[in-house]
């Protein structure tokens, strides 16, 4: 196991010593890798402490860019571990489809089923993921928690009481290639809720995002409101947008959006929840479910 830097904080190294143990004292565990940072840091540290009882578990969505999924193998095999990789079919799944609330609920409870699967045949115990100490915060929506606690899944993170910048900041010392990584989230966080998702639309937002990642913008959302594409950047970047204004529009509108709009407020995880209140949650009567 890596020696942890003299540069971390001494509550830091105390959290890293939990984060170990609490993963040496499973044995085994199928861990669902995304790529991103947090998971990332879970498997590295798995990797580190259990040898080779650790499979890496990548779920291949509609929802998620290919270049995504195939950053996410390629940096799981780097790490030295088995790697699965499992077709999810959120689409399929009206209940998905339609864009309620509780959306994350039932694509996570898709994928963490896939996970027990995988877990089952190896005669693994444990399945764990990358969710931190900030994820369910009050005020924070997230489904998806709640399809992991009915599954089982641990949160080593949670457990260890890790935040953000602390994972990073870990990620950093442990030479994780991907610690300053963008926050990512599947591409059906980028509708309102009440507006059904299609492979179409899931895919003409792909093609925005990764125009403005092309022009150099890392951190960076497109919000897809029927004709109007809604972008959102780091508030030092929104000077940039428009100085690239025309390439933009040109590219947006060959997409298939008639309109094009810059955020003011800039980027921020969970914007699409703001509106989100229980009395003005969008309701769809059980007989219309997969309707349309």
């Amino acid at each position: 196991m890596q020696i942890i830097s003299k540069q971390l904080s001494p509550e830091l190294k105390s959290k890293y010593a939990v984060l170990c143990q609490t993963l040496r004292n499973m044995g085994q565990v199928v861990v669902g890798f995304s790529g991103g940072v947090d998971s990332t840091l879970v498997l590295k540290v798995a990797r580190d402490v259990l040898g080779d009882s650790v499979v890496a578990v990548i779920g291949d969505s509609e929802a998620f860019p290919q270049g995504e999924v195939d950053a996410a193998l390629a940096l799981a095999r780097s790490l030295g571990v088995e790697v699965v990789c499992v077709r999810t079919h959120e689409l399929a799944n009206p209940h998905f489809a339609v864009n309620t609330p509780d959306r994350c609920y039932h694509c996570k409870n898709e994928l963490f089923g896939m996970l027990r699967q995988v877990a089952n045949e190896r005669g693994i115990a444990w399945v764990v993921d990358g969710s931190h100490a900030e994820d369910g915060r009050a005020g924070d929506h997230r489904p998806g928690l709640r399809a992991a606690a009915e599954q089982g899944v641990r949160s080593p993170l949670r457990e260890a009481g890790l935040t953000k910048s602390e994972i990073r900041a870990l990620a950093r010392c442990l030479g994780l290639p991907n610690w300053d990584k963008p926050s990512f989230a599947c591409l059906s966080s980028r509708f309102p809720y009440g507006t059904r998702i299609t492979p179409e639309l899931l895919a003409r937002l792909d093609r925005c995002e990764q125009v403005l990642r092309d022009l150099g913008f890392r951190q960076c959302r497109v919000r897809h409101h029927d004709t109007v594409a809604r972008i959102e950047v780091e508030p030092g970047d929104l000077e940039q947008v428009l100085q690239h204004r025309q390439t933009i529009l040109k590219h947006f509108r060959e997409a298939g959006y008639a309109y094009v709009a810059l955020d003011l407020e800039g980027y921020r995880s969970g914007k699409m929840n703001d509106t989100l209140k229980e009395r003005d949650a969008p309701v769809i009567p059980s007989d219309q479910i997969g309707a349309r």
